[in-house]
């Protein structure tokens, strides 16, 4: 029987793993999608086991029907398919809304910050998790909600994490296709998902953002933004790359296979780094030169500044702009809380949520 991937969700995101996978597989795997759309779980085992027909590659594709909101659900899945690798994408809030501007959430969002969303994307992901580390402790968890941030607090509440997918793969991705056939292998970026909005501008509007550091062939790059102008990515989120961009990390640690990429929130860290799967294990591949410690303290820089962190106290707190942004609405949320009572504080910034949207 081949390896399991269980994949989490059935919105865009998911949809692009699913379907890359079922192009790009090269040795066998199962990937088992789970959710709670019925129409739309059908519809990606449909088209996934399509583009594995249509390509020729060895992956199959299965649904099990759920409800992450049900209590025991992730934990039945896990232990019906013992998979060696589970992959979260489902959440309580859309990515679209870095393209919103028409409430008050879409505002605080645009204004103060993705952190502000932190505690939507944590929440399923916690859960899946929590049944993870119960109900299949061997299996290998990446979390691919707003992982720069939400992966430390995982961390912070001893769950499992191996690392995300997407944000920081966008931008190597996209630096990659834009040099020569075969630049990806010579490229190491360190990006936190501040540094990918330049891109979503075009090149003139740039200017004094923050952007990604990036070396090739080992060298740093002291021209980023000139070298990278003609890239440009959509104000949504930029799915046809950040969906695939983990897809050979995950079927290479389903299939005992290897791989060079760039995830984000490896470990838990803030940010995003790059990254090599070999021999059954994640490790850093960093450039020459640049040490863990300051590539940490580099990416953790950017939520220090405005944004999330989490404590070594067990503490998330909200900094710079995003806290004062909160402090004008919610002065108590504004404060921040302890990640062991992520559940109660989702309820309390859903009901901010609510109000912001007008409902």
């Amino acid at each position: 029987m081949s390896p399991t991937l269980l994949l989490f969700g059935t919105g865009a995101f998911a949809g692009r793993i699913a379907c890359d996978i079922g192009a790009t597989a090269e040795a066998p795997v199962t990937v088992v999608i789970a959710g709670r759309n019925r129409d739309r779980l059908d519809w990606l085992v449909t088209a996934g086991r399509a583009r594995a027909a249509v390509f020729g590659t060895p992956a199959h594709f299965t649904a099990a029907p759920l409800d992450l909101q049900e209590a025991g659900a992730a934990e039945r899945v896990l232990a019906a398919h013992r998979p060696a690798v589970v992959v979260q994408a489902a959440s309580v809030q859309a990515s679209a809304v870095i393209a919103g501007r028409g409430d008050g959430w879409s505002r605080l969002v645009a204004e103060g910050g993705l952190s502000a969303t932190a505690v939507f994307q944590a929440l399923l992901s916690a859960r899946v998790a929590r049944a993870v580390q119960a109900a299949s402790p061997g299996a290998l968890f990446v979390n691919c909600c707003f992982p720069d941030v939400v992966n430390g607090i995982l961390a912070a509440l001893g769950l499992p994490v191996a690392c995300g997918v997407g944000n920081i793969g966008i931008l190597s991705g996209a630096f990659a296709g834009a040099l020569e056939p075969g630049a990806a292998g010579r490229l190491h970026l360190l990006a936190h998902y501040q540094t990918i909005g330049a891109w979503r501008r075009p090149s003139q509007d740039r200017a004094g953002s923050p952007v990604p550091r990036v070396w090739l062939d080992g060298v740093e790059l002291a021209d980023v933004r000139e070298r990278f102008a003609a890239v440009r990515l959509t104000p949504e989120p930029a799915i046809e790359i950040s969906g695939a961009a983990g897809v050979p990390l995950l079927v290479a640690m389903a299939t005992s296979g290897a791989a060079r990429t760039h995830v984000p929130g490896p470990f838990g860290l803030p940010g995003g780094y790059p990254v090599r799967w070999r021999d059954g294990a994640l490790g850093l591949d960093l450039p020459p030169g640049l040490t863990r410690e300051a590539a940490i303290a580099w990416n953790a820089g950017f939520e220090a500044a405005n944004g999330l962190v989490v404590g070594a106290d067990g503490v998330a707190r909200y900094t710079g702009l995003l806290r004062d942004r909160l402090r004008a609405i919610s002065p108590a949320l504004a404060e921040g809380f302890a990640v062991r009572d992520l559940e109660a504080v989702h309820a309390e910034m859903a009901a901010l949520r609510r109000r912001l949207q007008g409902g």
